[in-house]
């Protein structure tokens, strides 16, 4: 019994690894068609396909539904990953993304609400937690169940206006408030502990009334065990620091301050398709040994 129960989860793992990585796929073809922001997107890629596929509720045909879960993409940089989470999941056309950056289409840098599944405008950063924060308010206020889960970059966190709005929702006690820090430890060329540093961040977060989990933002597992529990304090808004690499999944670009935005050729973006597989998991062995 013990070995069914974890062949199972190996399986559910093995369904997520195989998105996620279609998901970096299709973040790669975006840098041919005028480039785009690969760390940002590689680093969160596995948060964003976990949440639509594990833990929100929403699909294409609840968009519109009141009682649909959000999300609100802060780093809006890094919305490839979205935009292809969004295509797996059959929310957004997958055919679609061919237009990136065209006048045929609204897929830009940055997310845009014209698109199916995004909720709001972002790219300016510093703005989402104080949406994601009106929005949990107003879902607390008519006492619906909606989660609201808002992601933020690490980098981000020099702007104050994201401490205001978490000021704000511990006040207001939003449990319903789930905020994902992409903790990757850069931000455009440098790093964060070099321009501004963050740590100790989790004692800030505590400090500001949140409860707090840290969690690595490409194990599935861990988001799964993490995720489950929210709210992780009754009355207190969550806070996820996922620890995270910029370029995850591709050894050419990982965790490397120079490659935060990318433009390849079609022909070099072949060549590296091909390597997206050389970081690849080895459960589906273990699923195997069972």
């Amino acid at each position: 019994m013990l070995d069914m129960i974890r062949k199972s989860e190996l399986l559910d793992v093995c369904a997520l690894e195989v998105r996620a990585r279609k998901v970096r796929e299709h973040i790669l073809r975006l840098t041919a068609t005028g480039g785009c922001f690969i760390g940002a997107a590689y680093s969160c890629a596995d948060l964003v396909v976990y949440l639509y596929s594990r833990f929100l509720n929403v699909d294409k045909w609840s968009l519109d539904n009141a009682s649909r879960d959000y999300l609100f993409l802060s780093k809006g940089h890094a919305v490839p990953a979205l935009y292809g989470t969004l295509a797996e999941c059959g929310i957004l056309e997958a055919d679609r993304l061919a237009d990136h950056l065209t006048t045929r289409d609204d897929l830009y840098w940055h997310p845009n609400s014209a698109i199916p599944g995004i909720e709001f405008h972002s790219g300016s950063l510093g703005h989402m937690v104080s949406v994601a924060a009106g929005v949990a308010l107003d879902c607390k206020m008519k006492e619906t169940s909606n989660k609201v889960v808002v992601i933020t970059g690490d980098g981000e966190l020099n702007e104050g206006s994201m401490w205001e709005a978490m000021l704000v929702a511990a006040a207001y006690k939003l449990d319903n408030l789930i905020i994902i820090v992409d903790r990757n430890r850069l931000q455009a060329n440098c790093a964060t502990e070099d321009l501004i540093p963050l740590e100790p961040l989790e004692q800030k977060f505590l400090s500001f009334g949140h409860a707090v989990r840290t969690i690595d933002g490409h194990n599935f597992s861990d988001m799964d065990e993490v995720f489950h529990t929210v709210p992780f304090e009754p009355g207190r808004p969550n806070i996820v620091i996922a620890d995270t690499v910029r370029g995850k999944g591709l050894a050419d670009i990982e965790n490397r301050a120079d490659r935060w935005f990318c433009s390849f050729s079609p022909d070099e973006v072949e060549g590296l398709l091909k390597r997206l597989g050389e970081n690849s998991s080895t459960h589906g062995d273990a699923i195997d040994e069972l």
